[in-house]
């Protein structure tokens, strides 16, 4: 068995040392080579490159922002492989025998191994937040051929694995990615200091400039702020759960959070409906859409946007559609 170690030198939690022992580890079980990104993008090179050689299997190291490059490159191989070079539906190219692989097996399998702050894809596909924990379940998973298929969300043409955001929450994640530039730590305290400045001083609350647009429904305008979901949770405080739409699944479509008003009194309520150990937001300033196979987020202003905590600029318009059984996992 092939494999490519995609490694984030940048990692926030691993060191050369822990590097050296998980490359001896995987090197037991598979044929291994190993790449280091040198810029924002290279994972996603890397990824494509491992694909159209027929890899096995892509192992990352990093962040949850590694792991969506990777997946965007395994993806853009995907599309690729489709009969008519556009973007396939889940299941076998229409060119393919019926006993065939379908698309998903067409390309390597994805293993992560968590290396970046929060990590949240790996922790909810059921691995440990520790490294080293996570390589031995991976290990366990390649020698056993455990593996599942999940679902992907893709904005635009763009892929993500567990979560998007159209306003506040993305103007926060922009606030944290600043203050790392200037050389601070992501912590839980850095995001709450983050979101509280955001909350004061950087949105405009008075007038809600979204709308949600669904092929067959009416819309539904007036919106503050949109949290996407492709499963469940959307993120961590430390080892607790923040969950706005719980029932969000890897096997399902889309689920979507909006907030209509950013009040306080509100919006505290909301938040820590999130954090609660049974988490069921609601209220009046709740809007709630469940396994949605597509729709459009439309702004009156530009809103900021990110994508698997990766914050992406501003948009008017994003157009959002679930990709069913779209790419194989270890875990």
């Amino acid at each position: 068995m092939r494999a490519v170690l995609v490694v984030n030198p940048k990692a926030t939690t691993t060191s050369e040392r822990s590097r050296d022992v998980l490359v001896r580890a995987l090197r037991s079980e598979v044929d291994l080579s190993v790449r280091y990104t040198r810029r924002r993008g290279h994972a996603a090179d890397i990824a494509r490159e491992a694909a159209d050689q027929g890899v096995d299997v892509v192992v990352t190291l990093g962040g949850d922002g590694t792991v969506n490059e990777v997946v965007n490159g395994l993806m853009a191989a995907r599309v690729a492989a489709a009969p008519d070079g556009t973007t396939p539906g889940p299941g076998r190219p229409d060119d393919a025998d019926p006993s065939g692989p379908t698309l998903a097996e067409r390309l390597p399998a994805l293993a992560t191994v968590p290396g970046g702050s929060t990590n949240v894809f790996a922790r909810a596909l059921g691995l440990p937040r520790e490294w080293p924990d996570s390589t031995s379940m991976i290990l366990e998973g390649l020698r056993l051929g455990r593996q599942r298929t999940i679902g992907l969300g893709r904005a635009d043409d763009r892929y993500f694995t567990f979560c998007a955001g159209f306003g506040f929450d993305a103007a926060v994640i922009h606030r944290v990615e600043q203050a790392r530039r200037k050389g601070r730590v992501s912590t839980p305290g850095l995001y709450l200091r983050s979101m509280l400045q955001q909350y004061v001083v950087g949105t405009e609350r008075r007038h809600p400039a979204i709308t949600v647009e669904r092929p067959g429904e009416e819309a539904e305008a007036d919106l503050a702020t949109v949290i996407v979901q492709n499963t469940a949770p959307w993120t961590y405080v430390g080892d607790r759960e923040v969950n706005p739409n719980p029932a969000a699944s890897f096997d399902l479509g889309l689920d979507l959070l909006a907030l209509r008003r950013l009040r306080v009194a509100g919006t505290t309520r909301t938040v820590t409906q999130f954090l609660s150990q049974q988490p069921d937001p609601h209220g009046r300033q709740v809007l709630r859409l469940h396994d949605l196979a597509e729709f459009a987020l439309v702004s009156a202003r530009p809103q900021a946007f990110q994508l698997d905590g990766d914050y992406l600029g501003e948009r008017e318009k994003v157009r959002f559609t679930s990709v069913p059984a779209a790419l194989r996992v270890i875990c």
